[in-house]
C-alpha cells in the first residue's frame, strides 16, 4: 500500500482544547515556543503529572505531552528518554474517556520516533492498545489502530500484536468505524496480515465479509485498499474459500469493470490467486461473466493488469481434463 509514512501519521490537528487546557491556556503556540533547556523540566513535571491520584491532572499531563510529541522529533526523543512512556500506558485503561484518548495519541506521537518502539513495546503496551481498541472513543480507537500501525512497522512485532488480540477490534473498526477509522483499519489490518498467523486471525474474525463489500465501495479510497487486504487474505487456503463465500468473485470482476486503474490490478491479482489452482473458482468467474472484462483488461490495462488478465485468461482456456490435477 502506498501509504505516505508507510500508512503512519502523527495525529490529526487538535481538536478544541477540552476546558483544563483553556484554563491552563497550555496550546500548540505555547508548546512549539518551549525552549530546549525548558523541555527537561517540563517533561518532568508531566510525568510527575502522570503519577497524581488526581484524575484531571493525570488527564492535563497526558495533552501536554500529546502535543510535545505532536510534531517535533527531538521532542519524542526527549520524552522517550525521560521515562514518560512507562507513565502513560496505565492511562490506556483509565476510565476517564478523554485521559485515555490523550494518553493513546500521546503513543501514537511518541511512536514516530523509531528509537521508542522497542521502549513502548518493552513497556508491555500492546495489550493495553488492544483495550484501547475495543473500549475508547471513536478518536481513541483510531489512534490505537494507528499506533499499532507504527509498531508493526518493526517485523517481529506483527505476531506479537496479533496474539495479543489486535485483530477482532481492527475488524470490527472495519465494519462500524467512521470513514477514517475504517481506512486506519484496513492499512493496519494490511501491516499485520504479512505474518500468516494473522491472516488466519483475520478471516476468523470475519473480516472478508467487510472487505469484500468495500470493493464496490468506488470513490471512496476504501475499495483499493480493501482488494490489497483481500489479495493476501487470498495467500492461505482459509482466506481463498471466505473471499468465495462472501461473493468475492463478483465483486472482483466488477472492480475489473469499473474500478480505477489500480484497483483494477488489484482484483485481477486476487482473482489470479483463487484461480490459479482452484477449477471450480474458474468456473465461477466464467459465469460471474468475468471473461469479457479480463480480455479488455488484456489489451488496455496498464502492464501489470495486461499480463496477470492474460495469465488469468490462459487459466480459463485450460481443457478440464488438462487441469484434472489441481483442487476441486
Amino acid at each position: 500500500m502506498n501509504e505516505r509514512n508507510n500508512g503512519v501519521q502523527s495525529e490529526p490537528e487538535p481538536e478544541p482544547c477540552h476546558g483544563f487546557l483553556q484554563r491552563e491556556n497550555f496550546s500548540t503556540e505555547i508548546i512549539e515556543s518551549i525552549s530546549p533547556e525548558d523541555l527537561q523540566p517540563t517533561v518532568k513535571i508531566c510525568i510527575d503529572g502522570l503519577e497524581s491520584p488526581s484524575v484531571a491532572v493525570k488527564r492535563s499531563a497526558a495533552a501536554k505531552l500529546r502535543l510535545l510529541a505532536k510534531n517535533r522529533v527531538d521532542n519524542r526523543a526527549l520524552i522517550g528518554e525521560s521515562g514518560a512512556i512507562p507513565a502513560l500506558i496505565p492511562l490506556l485503561r483509565n476510565s476517564d474517556p478523554w485521559a485515555q484518548e490523550h494518553a493513546v495519541t500521546a503513543l501514537l506521537n511518541l511512536s514516530l520516533y523509531e528509537g521508542n518502539k522497542t521502549l513502548i513495546i518493552n513497556a508491555g503496551a500492546i495489550k493495553s492498545l488492544v483495550y484501547v481498541l475495543k473500549t475508547g472513543t471513536e478518536t481513541s480507537k483510531q489512534n490505537a489502530a494507528c499506533a499499532l500501525l507504527s509498531l508493526a512497522l518493526i517485523e517481529e512485532n506483527k505476531t506479537s500484536i496479533g496474539a495479543c488480540g489486535a485483530i477482532p477490534p481492527l475488524v470490527s473498526l472495519l465494519m462500524n468505524g467512521s470513514n477514517r477509522g475504517k481506512k486506519d483499519a484496513l492499512t493496519t489490518l494490511y501491516k499485520l496480515c504479512s505474518a500468516r498467523q494473522n491472516k488466519e486471525r483475520a478471516v476468523t474474525a470475519g473480516a472478508v465479509r467487510p472487505l469484500v463489500g468495500m470493493v464496490g465501495e468506488q470513490g471512496t479510497g476504501m475499495s483499493e485498499k480493501a482488494m490489497v487486504v483481500l489479495s493476501s487474505l487470498a495467500g492461505i487456503k482459509e482466506g481463498k474459500e471466505a473471499i468465495v463465500v462472501e461473493g468475492g468473485i463478483a465483486a472482483l470482476v466488477e472492480a475489473i469493470e469499473d474500478g480505477s486503474v489500480k484497483g483494477k490490478e488489484f482484483a485481477v491479482l486476487t482473482l489470479l490467486q483463487l484461480c490459479a489452482d482452484n477449477i471450480r473458482n474458474r468456473g465461477l468467474l466464467v459465469r460471474e461473466g468475468g471473461i469479457p472484462p479480463l480480455v479488455a483488461l488484456s489489451q488496455t490495462g496498464s502492464v501489470r493488469a495486461k499480463h496477470k488478465a492474460e495469465t488469468l485468461l490462459g487459466y480459463l482456456r485450460e481443457p478440464r481434463q488438462d487441469a484434472s490435477s489441481s483442487s476441486p
